[in-house]
């Protein structure tokens, strides 16, 4: 006789499970969407939430370090912030709710409540594959978020600041983008706390670049303390698209950033930058996983991460290149600077090559300050800490200095020597 058991809750699980069950009736979605969120969250009830056990989840057992959840988002009780880039167009979306009457130029800009509303968003809502918590997590509670299409041969002149503003509780959104043909573009993503009250947010931006756009897609976390951050980024790049996509990460108790790219057409090419800046007892996994479908495409992903006092890190990178993509080049490479004793890193770069005329490649390096380095900067007065920061700065600055434009680096720059100044 088989006898099937529900697995044990964990506090977490069931707090989800229980919110899940208050909200249901507040969510918007058509019959199409609101089954995809209950098979979601049906999903969660049976498996429960990812351990080390599930291999993509092998370094940030989520069943166990999700320990909380914090209730329903209420009011923000806060505006948008300045922008990051001074003269950025910004959207800002406070505790989760967009502002619906917000305009970008000529973009189309729309509400995803709306999409979930009339069943439009149903097709691309649920998780990417049976080991997607981000994924099941958003799909079952997203209310609302921006849909935007750049229309083709569009040059955005000044940088588009998607403003995720949070304030404690939970907030779900979601940001599909379209870009046309030949489109040009700057966009920063950017997520901050404006209270000490712990939150649990999840997001997903799911983008699609034509023929020839050349897209600039910024990242920046910056979440409270004590936040729980469940970032996804869904990536399709067209024929001779270029993608500049740059993720820091300077916040969050618990974060997990996925980045999933589909290279799909032929001269596409992909530039990966991530900088992760560690303190405290924090832990954060950014984990890719980039697919070269086609001839002829190109990538490079370079991470590099700083990690004081108890805090962990993990960098997954996969690359896999399909039967088809003859004349892939793709490399990665991640370096990291322990600054503590307690310090940890985990770095898991993998290649799936299915192709034989390719040009791959990976490595990985760890290593504390250079005590020359650090000597030298002594002996000419400057106090240790502040030596310190400034070796560490350099190591990090490298990075954000490939952008170009002067006023994005000074700002990324700006976010880096303040949490420098906070934790070095």
């Amino acid at each position: 006789m088989n006898m099937q058991t529900t697995p044990r809750l964990t506090a977490a699980e069931a707090a989800l499970i229980e919110a899940f069950n208050n909200q249901i009736g507040e969510l918007p979605g058509d019959g199409a969407v609101i089954a995809i969120r209950d098979r979601l969250l049906d999903d969660l009830k049976k498996s429960g939430l990812p351990t080390r056990r599930v291999e993509a989840w092998h370094y940030t057992d989520l069943k166990t370090l999700l320990r909380a959840v914090p209730a329903q988002a209420g009011d923000a009780g806060s505006d948008a912030r300045h922008p990051l880039v001074e003269g950025s167009t910004v959207l800002p979306v406070i505790q989760g709710r967009p502002d619906h009457k917000a305009r970008a130029g000529d973009l189309v800009v729309s509400s995803y409540a709306e999409q979930l509303s009339n069943g439009s968003a149903a097709a691309g809502l649920g998780a990417l594959d049976k080991d997607d918590a981000v994924g099941r997590i958003n799909g079952s509670f997203v209310r609302d978020g921006y849909v935007i299409d750049v229309p083709a041969e569009t040059d955005l002149e000044e940088p588009l600041e998607i403003q995720f503003v949070h304030a404690g509780g939970q907030t779900h959104t979601r940001l599909p983008v379209s870009f046309g043909a030949g489109v040009k573009a700057t966009v920063i993503e950017r997520h901050l706390s404006v209270t000490a009250d712990a939150a649990l947010v999840s997001h997903v931006s799911d983008i699609t670049l034509g023929e020839g756009a050349e897209l600039t897609w910024i990242i920046v976390q910056q979440q409270g303390a004590d936040d729980t951050h469940l970032g996804q980024i869904r990536v399709d790049l067209g024929a001779d698209a270029k993608l500049k996509l740059f993720v820091i990460n300077a916040g969050g108790k618990l974060v997990r950033q996925e980045l999933h790219i589909k290279v799909t057409g032929e001269g596409a090419d992909l530039t990966l930058r991530g900088i992760n800046l560690l303190g405290a007892e924090t832990h954060t996994d950014v984990t890719m996983v980039l697919g070269h479908n086609v001839p002829n495409t190109g990538s490079t992903e370079i991470i590099r991460n700083v990690v004081f006092d108890r805090a962990k890190g993990v960098f997954q990178g996969m690359i896999r290149v399909a039967p088809d993509a003859q004349k892939t080049d793709a490399k990665m490479a991640c370096n990291t600077l322990l600054m503590s004793d307690d310090a940890e890193f985990s770095v898991k770069p993998e290649l799936e090559i299915f192709a034989d005329d390719v040009q791959c490649g990976h490595g990985a390096t760890v290593a504390d300050i250079d005590r020359n380095h650090l000597y030298y900067l002594m002996a000419r007065g400057i106090p240790e800490n502040k030596a310190r920061a400034m070796l560490v700065n350099a190591f990090v600055a490298e990075i954000v200095e490939e952008l170009e434009n002067e006023a994005i680096v000074e700002a990324l720059e700006g976010v880096i020597s303040t949490w420098l100044e906070k934790h070095a």
